[in-house]
């Protein structure tokens, strides 16, 4: 299949999940190249990439988290935050020093908010104004 044609069905995709199904898709998205890439340590160019997709995507969440039209709480917000400081330095690390055990850590947390943010998808439909926060807003990433 044609890469115009990949992008045609991930944005057609796209479009037709709400944002918490899209963010719960590229922490999925994420968590997967992560797990590719830990079983080929050697490998270090698929494994730097996996680690730079998972760093863009955090960049995008710690951007939507100052972010003035966020509605989240600014404890909630203190949380994300302070998360996501911990997976830029467990990617620093992870790019210094290639052990599956860098990746896991950051695996177990993408799957984790994924998992999260399918579970509470009932929370999220009785409160759409709220659209444009994380875990409750979209995550547009590069194919």
């Amino acid at each position: 299949m044609s890469q115009d044609k990949l992008q045609a069905y991930a944005q057609t995709q796209k479009s037709s999940m709400n944002p918490r199904e899209v963010e719960a898709m590229a922490f999925t998205k994420s968590a997967l190249m992560l797990e590719e890439a830990k079983q080929k340590l050697d490998d270090y160019d698929e494994y730097a990439s996996a680690l730079k997709f998972n760093q863009l995507l955090w960049t995008i969440i710690q951007a939507d988290i100052v972010d003035s039209d966020n509605r989240l709480p600014p404890q909630i917000k203190a949380n994300i935050l302070s998360l996501s400081i911990f997976v830029d330095r467990q990617t620093v690390k992870a790019l210094a020093d290639t052990q599956k055990d860098h990746l896991d850590v950051l695996i177990n947390i993408n799957k984790n908010l994924a998992e999260g943010l399918l579970t509470n998808e009932g929370e999220a439909n009785t409160n759409k104004d709220s659209s444009k926060n994380v875990g409750q807003g979209a995550v547009d990433l590069p194919a």
